[in-house]
């Protein structure tokens, strides 16, 4: 795995999210209330959605299309939808982001851009 550069803690904003454009395809981090952050596939399990445009809760995202909710820390679909979005490693050092991605595929951010705050 290689360690990528995120960005800043406060560079998202609390029950935000920003997307990264990598090699691997479109990878959302979200900051949650409690200043916990994932990342997952900024694709929705159930039809593909934009999670990054999702109302985020406590650990859940919630899909902008169909309002179907995945858990932030595993991925998983919440009970009793079935499903999986992929989920990445995530490190913060100093207030600065870091998510893991796979060294076989030799990923790296392409470009980033901050998601619509889902609460305004």
């Amino acid at each position: 795995m290689n360690w990528t550069k995120v960005c800043e803690l406060n560079d998202i904003p609390s029950l935000g999210s920003r997307v990264l454009e990598t090699k691997q395809g479109r990878i959302a981090v979200f900051r949650n209330a409690k200043d916990e952050v994932f990342a997952l596939q900024d694709c929705c399990f159930h039809k593909g959605g934009p999670l990054s445009q999702g109302i985020i809760y406590d650990k859940r995202v919630t899909c902008p299309l169909h309002n179907k909710v995945t858990e932030l820390d595993t991925g998983m679909a919440e009970t009793p939808e079935k499903g999986c979005t992929k989920r990445y490693p995530v490190s913060i050092e100093r207030d600065t982001i870091y998510i893991a991605l796979e060294a076989e595929k030799e990923a790296s951010v392409i470009g980033t851009e901050l998601a619509e705050d889902a609460m305004g």
